[in-house]
């Protein structure tokens, strides 16, 4: 019995990819490897989102084949799918596939294990894909499961390479989303959370949105969760958020991508919003979801960016007072139009500027946190990862931790009330709410 073993850069997409590519390799006979020396072959799933993924994506592969020599080693996901020239000539790889590949990721290594040949796999996107059917029941925290229904993107924003590694949007069925959260649901699984490249935009065409999604979750015996991944906030219209209202097993958590709150910035960005309409955005989901919370990603030094630009995007981050913040710098990827914009900051000016960010999300982080006190929230519990606390998470994804002492046993995958005593730095702390029978 041959062993795989995997090793995954980016996101959460990119994390269920390489749990559905594990459950192909365990249908087809091979064994997980426990650790990364034991595997016969390896699969390692990039990303290309910024400059910096590229480099640890080939880092580690460097790494792996001079300590595995004699293994397979196949490079897959969105590095190779968008750097087809510079992918292609990597020697320590002995597959090449990109992001259309991995349903067949099983015969690849299958047939570079017996054949030793080098196997490159690399195909563009067309405007007629469909969603490839990769599907995952099995996942090592069984509290919680990434479900994606939405791959690619139509946007093109001016710095971002998704739309080449990607393709464009599409979505999972009904039908098969519907199969694939039963099963789900079978395994004890009580948190789903949607996820996708542009995961507004599932359904579009297809004459079904988010909510349908939502709803066909909600809907499924033992999911007493179900949770957003990241949005676009152009997509997010009264109407469905007046039907996820409807859904007692949404959780209010709203990952909604900002990307600047400076107005000339993201014109410049080719993003579909203004800094005003996302102000308007979050003030109407608060009227309607009073114990929400809104997390997003923020970068540093776009092209151009001045001082004040700067200043502009701080003070804006202050001003919604975000749970949680990921900020990150412009990362220039040759491709798209922003590589050609004149104004590149430089490194040193982006790092200042993530400090003075980064502050600024602390401070709103910390702010988020502190209004919790006395709030009793319903927390799903989680295996526990240390000897003094149990740990769950809050509808808001605020990580609530409580005494082991009381109790002792175990509380993981369930679902108990706590009431929020104080708050730390990236979490808040709480006692259990007495059960009445």
């Amino acid at each position: 019995m041959y062993k795989i073993a995997f090793v995954t850069f980016g996101c959460k997409v990119n994390q269920y990819e390489t749990e559905c590519m594990k459950q192909l390799f365990r249908e087809a006979g091979f064994a997980v490897a426990e650790k990364l020396l034991q595997a016969d072959a390896v699969v390692i799933n990039s990303c290309t989102v910024t400059a910096s993924g590229d480099s640890r994506t080939l880092t580690a592969l460097r790494k792996i084949r001079n300590a595995m020599p004699d293994a397979v080693i196949a490079l897959t996901g969105c590095y190779p799918q968008a750097n087809r020239e510079e992918a292609e000539k990597i020697a320590e790889a002995d597959i090449i596939a990109g992001t259309r590949e991995r349903i067949g990721i099983v015969e690849l290594v299958t047939e570079c294990l017996g054949k030793k040949q080098r196997i490159v796999r690399l195909s563009d996107y067309s405007s007629n894909d469909c969603f490839e059917p990769l599907r995952c029941t099995r996942f090592d925290n069984n509290t919680r499961a990434f479900v994606k229904i939405q791959d690619g993107c139509d946007q093109f924003c001016s710095y971002c390479m998704i739309p080449f590694a990607r393709g464009r949007c599409r979505s999972k069925s009904m039908d098969l989303l519907y199969d694939e959260v039963r099963a789900i649901a079978k395994e004890g699984v009580k948190e789903i959370v949607l996820s996708g490249i542009n995961l507004a935009f599932f359904g579009k065409g297809e004459g079904v949105d988010l909510a349908n999604a939502v709803e066909l979750c909600a809907n499924t015996r033992g999911i007493e969760r179900v949770r957003l991944g990241s949005l676009e906030p152009e997509m997010m219209s009264g109407n469905l958020l007046r039907r996820l209202a409807a859904v007692p097993q949404f959780c209010p958590q709203f990952h909604l991508s900002l990307q600047s709150g400076c107005e000339k910035t993201l014109k410049a960005m080719n993003r579909k919003y203004t800094a005003s309409e996302y102000l308007a955005l979050t003030e109407h989901i608060r009227n309607i979801f009073p114990e929400c919370s809104f997390t997003t990603d923020v970068m540093v030094g776009f092209p151009q960016e001045t001082e004040e630009d700067h200043r502009e995007s701080v003070a804006f981050v202050k001003m919604i007072g975000f749970a949680k913040v990921h900020v990150f710098r412009y990362s220039r990827r040759k491709g798209t139009r922003a590589d050609q914009m004149n104004g590149q900051v430089p490194e040193s000016v982006k790092s200042r500027r993530w400090q003075e960010m980064t502050a600024a999300a602390d401070e709103t982080r910390e702010g988020y946190l502190r209004s919790l006190v006395g709030r009793t929230v319903p927390v799903l519990f989680e295996r526990e990862n240390s000897t003094e606390f149990h740990h769950g998470y809050a509808p808001d994804y605020t990580l609530v931790k409580i005494s082991r002492k009381n109790p002792e046993k175990s509380l993981r995958n369930q679902i108990r009330s706590v009431i929020i005593e104080e708050y730390g730095h990236d979490c808040c702390i709480g006692s259990l709410v007495p059960e009445r029978y």
